[in-house]
């Protein structure tokens, strides 16, 4: 017997009964982090406990929720259990393990190797199947040290200060901003937060993390502080409220050429919650797996170079020659 998987939406795995991340509302998902991208409205989940928070807070509703906690494995169905490690991409986000008949099977979700301010540690458990995300999947997409990037952010905000403007910050709401505020603790200088920001703060510290003190966004109050609010497609008006501002974008995209035009901002900080080319390289050599398929981004492009290194990997849903006799369908 050979694990099937089907690409719909989510991950659809026909022997343990249930999806990966499906992106409607399913009758059973594993969720593996809280960014909306990888839920649905689904009648029953399954998720770590700091997944299960967010979710309540980003997504109100009643449901069925089996909260797992890391390490701990549990029967999906009579022949397949599951179990939870962290993925080091925003709090409480999960790598799926599956384990059955046909061996262990590994999915990522997002993952980060490279340890993070704001996130537990990524585990790299064996698998025989690894199915991963390979969002900067090429080779020109390798991040500078974090510290360097911090820096950087700092001294930024440092001279808009200086300069008489109020530097603002453009960060994903979950993750990101909760990174981007530890690593400001440095600098000393007063920080306000967008609401659904500041929010979802506050269930980071139920957790245990710690942050320099921070406060709601105030236009009135707003001189001498740094504002951390979403990416300026989400932005809800509030820049509208700040006269005097120098902006950056904080995103591994920013190591695109151009990226400060793209997004219209002042600077640019390749800082991500993501797996880099080397972290993706490097994860596939510790959990060693006997095929690999990849998915997001550059899938197509990394599943080659890893087949030039002598991995059995495959993209899922793309246009290569997948031999499906091995029980993987895209």
């Amino acid at each position: 017997m050979n694990w099937e998987v089907q690409l719909r939406k989510g991950l659809w795995i026909p022997q343990a009964d249930c999806w990966l991340d499906a992106q409607f509302p399913a009758t059973r998902s594993v969720v593996s982090h809280a960014h909306s991208d990888h839920v649905g409205r689904h009648k029953e989940l399954i998720c770590s406990p700091p997944t299960a928070r967010l979710l309540r807070a980003r997504m109100p509703g009643r449901r069925i929720e089996h909260i797992l906690p890391f390490g701990h494995k549990e029967a999906l169905t009579k022949d397949v259990t599951i179990t939870l490690h962290p993925a080091g991409h925003i709090l409480g986000s999960s790598l799926i393990e599956l384990q059955g008949e046909p061996g262990t099977l590994l999915y990522t979700g997002d993952f980060k190797l490279r340890p993070s301010l704001a996130s537990e540690n990524c585990a790299t458990p064996k698998a025989d199947i690894l199915i991963m995300e390979t969002t900067f999947g090429l080779p020109k997409y390798v991040f500078p040290p974090d510290d360097e990037i911090f820096g950087n952010i700092i001294t930024f905000c440092q001279e808009a200060v200086a300069d008489g403007r109020v530097p603002v910050l453009f960060c994903y709401s979950l993750g990101k901003t909760q990174e981007v505020l530890r690593a400001l603790q440095p600098a000393g200088l007063p920080v306000m937060l967008h609401d659904s920001a500041l929010r979802l703060t506050r269930i980071y510290e139920q957790f245990g993390f710690t942050f320099p003190a921070y406060r709601p966004f105030n236009a009135d109050e707003v001189g001498g502080h740094v504002v951390i609010c979403p990416p300026p497609h989400q932005k809800g008006g509030l820049l509208n409220r700040i006269h005097a501002r120098r902006t950056a974008l904080i995103s591994g995209w920013a190591l695109d050429p151009g990226a400060r035009y793209r997004f219209r901002c002042d600077a640019a900080f390749p800082l991500s919650d993501h797996a880099d080319f080397n972290d993706l390289l490097q994860f596939v050599e510790l959990v060693q797996p006997k095929r690999i398929l990849t998915l997001h981004g550059f899938a197509k492009e990394f599943s080659l170079t890893l087949r030039e290194r002598g991995w059995d990997a495959w993209a899922i849903g793309k246009e290569n020659q997948l031999d499906l006799g091995l029980g993987v369908s895209g």
